[in-house]
C-alpha cells in the first residue's frame, strides 16, 4: 500500500512541491554517489536521466519527460548482465521516476544500497551517507517511510 505522505498536494496529498523537489534531488544524489559502480563506461542514458530529474526540479522539463528517462534507465538495467551495474541503473530509474511518484525516491536509495552490497562495499556506510544528505524538511518522512516501506523486508 502506498504511503499517502508521498502524495503531492496538487493530487490531494500533504506533500508540498518543495518537498517533492527535495525528494528528487536527494534520490539523484543517492544515485550519483554510486554511479561509478556502473563500470568504466557509464551509459549516457543514465547521466541523461539524472539531468532530466534535476531539470524537473527547476521547472525545465515535464513529468512526462522524466517518465521517459526513467524507462530509458530501466532499459539499461535490463540490458546489462552485471548485478552491480543493474542495481545502479535501477537506482537512476527510480530517481528520475520520483517526479511522477515521490515515493520512488525510496527505491533510488534502496537500489543504491543494493549496488553497494553487490560491489562488496559497506551498506551501513552508504546508508549513513544517504541519511546525512537528507534535507531537514524531508528527513523524518524518509526515515519513517524506510521502516514501513515495501523495501524494509528485503535483504540488503
Amino acid at each position: 500500500m502506498r504511503d499517502k505522505r508521498f502524495i503531492a498536494e496538487h493530487r490531494g496529498g500533504p506533500l508540498k512541491k518543495e518537498q517533492h523537489y527535495q525528494l528528487t534531488e536527494w534520490a539523484c544524489a543517492c544515485s550519483k554517489h554510486i554511479l561509478y559502480l556502473f563500470g568504466e563506461e557509464i551509459d549516457v542514458r543514465l547521466i541523461n536521466a539524472l539531468n532530466v530529474a534535476l531539470e524537473w526540479t527547476k521547472g525545465n522539463v515535464s513529468v512526462g519527460d522524466a517518465m521517459k528517462s526513467s524507462r530509458d534507465a530501466h532499459k539499461v538495467a535490463r540490458e546489462v548482465s552485471n548485478p552491480t551495474a543493474r542495481a545502479v541503473a535501477r537506482s537512476v530509474g527510480h530517481s528520475v521516476a520520483t517526479p511522477h511518484m515521490a515515493d520512488h525516491s525510496l527505491g533510488a536509495a534502496w537500489y543504491a544500497l543494493k549496488a553497494v552490497q553487490s560491489a562488496g562495499c559497506s551498506t551501513d556506510a552508504e546508508k549513513e551517507w544517504q541519511n546525512e544528505k537528507l534535507p531537514s524538511e524531508i528527513k523524518e518522512l524518509i526515515l519513517t517511510a524506510r521502516e514501513t516501506s515495501r523495501f524494509k523486508n528485503i535483504d540488503i
